[in-house]
């Protein structure tokens, strides 16, 4: 009798840890201890068919990561540094030494990206996005941040008609809806998305005061967000959503 009472609190407390969620110091300890303070983009690593995906993404990453508050070296920068030294790729780096990067450019950690999926969906109108982030220190060579998300943007477009007629017209304009935009659009959302649980850095006001923070235990975080109406497909938004990407690129130069 007795071993059953013990059995069953030993499963109820498991249960409980289990269920449970965890303190984001706690998940993320080593990020804590080592608090890095620059970050260095390696160039998304590619395992897809979409050939622009990697100097697409590899642009996306910058901004949120400061407003994380990393000081983050110039994508373009690090771009141009791999490209003169033979070493565009970053593969070799994913789980080699790093010590390089922190002795040339001073950074204290390399964050990688592997894109999984970023493509249409075969049915429906979506673009799919699964990446994974994984940060590592560029002295210990330890990771510090390892997290993948997987992104559905809903494009479907509602213009309010009725019919067979409205049927078709809402094909059409949710078929418009997936460009080259869009497919920016989702991969910057699944950065958001994804990245919103990593640690404060210095440079932002609320450092170390998110230490206590209970996060989910998963690793991975699924998503979907549903495109603002007719926003991307229409030319003149299409044509201002360019002109804000372009700038927003420029300035990461």
């Amino acid at each position: 009798m007795k071993n059953g009472i013990l059995y069953s609190a030993i499963l109820l407390i498991a249960l409980l840890t289990t269920s449970c969620g965890i303190s984001k110091e706690m998940k993320y300890s080593t990020m804590y201890s080592q608090q890095p303070t620059s970050i260095v983009v390696m160039p998304p690593i590619n395992q897809t068919s979409f050939a622009d995906a990697k100097l697409l993404y590899f642009s996306s990453l910058h901004r949120p990561l400061c407003e994380k508050g990393y000081y983050v070296f110039s994508p373009y920068m690090t771009m141009e540094l791999l490209q003169n030294e033979s070493a565009y790729d970053a593969e070799p780096f994913l789980n080699g030494d790093l010590k390089i990067f922190h002795n040339v450019l001073g950074a204290d950690a390399a964050l990688f990206t592997v894109i999984k999926e970023w493509k249409k969906a075969t049915l429906g109108s979506s673009i799919n996005v699964d990446v994974e982030y994984i940060l590592r220190s560029t002295t210990t060579g330890e990771t510090l941040y390892q997290r993948e998300g997987k992104l559905k943007l809903d494009l479907s477009v509602d213009l309010g008609i009725g019919g067979v007629g409205g049927l078709v017209a809402n094909m059409a304009a949710s078929k418009l809806n997936q460009g080259l935009t869009a497919k920016i659009e989702a991969g910057r959302l699944c950065n958001i998305v994804t990245l919103d649980d990593i640690p404060l850095g210095k440079y932002h006001s609320e450092f170390g005061k998110d230490k206590n923070i209970t996060l989910d235990k998963k690793n991975i975080v699924k998503r979907t967000v549903k495109a603002k109406s007719i926003v991307l497909y229409q030319p003149e938004n299409q044509r201002k959503n360019r002109k804000r990407i372009d700038a927003e690129v420029e300035n990461m130069k």
